[in-house]
């Protein structure tokens, strides 16, 4: 499972920041990474350090093997808050997908 991480100009990507946001995504993910070819990471802040009520967003985009690419948004006050809720998210609706693709092939 290749994760690709992009940011806008208000969050500092450093290589700590890149690892960080990989360690979140594995965890969450790691048990699928089989069936994921790609994770595409794209994290922003809108206010631009002005803070504010959810001005933190995590855009996840993952691509299963032979499947069209399943993308999920969460907004949050931290980074590390809208990370882990887009992890969760696509977590749990690759699941679903994977689920009813199972439960398709032995019907």
């Amino acid at each position: 499972m290749q994760i690709q991480i992009n940011t806008d100009h208000n969050v500092a990507g450093t290589e700590a920041f890149a690892d960080h946001v990989k360690e979140i995504v594995t965890s969450a993910l790691g048990h699928l990474s089989e069936q994921i070819t790609r994770v595409e990471v794209h994290v922003s802040d809108q206010k631009g350090g002005e803070g504010g009520e959810g001005d933190k967003r995590c855009m996840l985009e993952a691509r299963l093997r032979g499947r069209q690419p399943t993308a999920v948004t969460h907004q949050a006050q931290t980074l590390d808050e809208a990370i882990g809720g887009a992890a969760d998210k696509l977590k749990r609706s690759l699941e679903s997908t994977l689920g009813r693709l199972s439960d398709a092939r032995t019907s």
